[in-house]
C-alpha cells in the first residue's frame, strides 16, 4: 500500500494576541488572578521554541481529543489547507511535575492526529 504524503505543518512566527486572552481565561480557572497576570507576562517574555507533539502530551498528562471534536476538526482543516497555526502557550507546573497547556490544546490534538513526532512551536514559561 503506498504511503500518503506527509502533511506539512506551517506556523506563524509568533503567538496571536487573542491566544494570550484565551490562555488567561483558562488559567483563571486554576490559578489566582494575580498569579495568572504574572504567568501571561512571563509567556510574552519568552521566545518561541519547539517540542515533539508526543512529548507535550506526555508532559501535560492530558488525553488526546478525537477528530470528532469540532475544534480539532477545524484545526485539521486549516492544516490540510496549508494555513499557518499559532504557537502553543505552555506553562511548567513544577509543583505537580507537568506542563499546563494554557492555549493550543486543540491545535496539538489536530497535529498529533497527522504525526505524533511533529514539531510543535510554543512559548513556555
Amino acid at each position: 500500500m503506498p504511503r500518503s504524503t506527509p502533511v506539512k505543518i506551517k506556523w506563524l512566527r509568533d503567538v496571536e494576541e487573542h491566544d494570550y486572552v484565551a490562555a488567561e481565561s483558562y488559567l483563571n480557572l486554576i490559578f489566582r488572578k494575580k498569579d495568572v497576570i504574572r504567568m501571561v507576562a512571563r509567556l510574552k517574555d519568552t521566545s518561541v521554541v519547539r517540542f515533539k507533539a508526543k512529548d507535550i502530551f506526555r508532559a501535560s498528562r492530558l488525553s488526546l481529543l478525537g477528530v470528532s471534536n469540532s475544534h480539532v476538526e477545524k484545526d485539521r482543516k486549516k492544516i490540510r489547507a496549508g494555513q499557518s497555526l499559532s504557537p502553543l502557550l505552555l506553562l511548567r507546573d513544577e509543583l505537580h511535575g507537568n506542563v499546563v497547556i494554557a492555549d493550543g490544546y486543540h491545535r496539538l490534538c489536530a497535529i498529533y492526529g497527522f504525526d505524533e513526532d511533529a514539531w510543535i512551536y510554543a512559548r513556555i514559561a
